[in-house]
């Protein structure tokens, strides 16, 4: 297994120093799990799709238009 250094904020370190009884690599570990399974999944179904780079671009564009255009902005 690999080892891994992070850079906490020290609200952040705090908080842990306070919790000592959890086990804190378990939960970055299960953390990077969650999110590794989701870019999975998001690859895998981006490698079905048949949009191109400027067919998302003009979507999002139009989605933006649309809730600016909702909210009178």
């Amino acid at each position: 297994m690999t080892n891994m250094t992070l850079a906490l904020p020290e609200d952040l370190r705090k908080i842990m120093r306070k919790h000592d009884n959890v086990k804190w690599a378990s939960v970055a570990r299960d953390a990077m799990w969650a999110y590794a399974r989701k870019l999975e999944m998001l690859d895998k179904v981006l490698s079905r799709s048949e949009l191109t780079e400027d067919d998302v671009e003009r979507i999002g564009k139009a989605v933006k238009r649309g809730i600016a255009k909702k909210h009178g902005l």
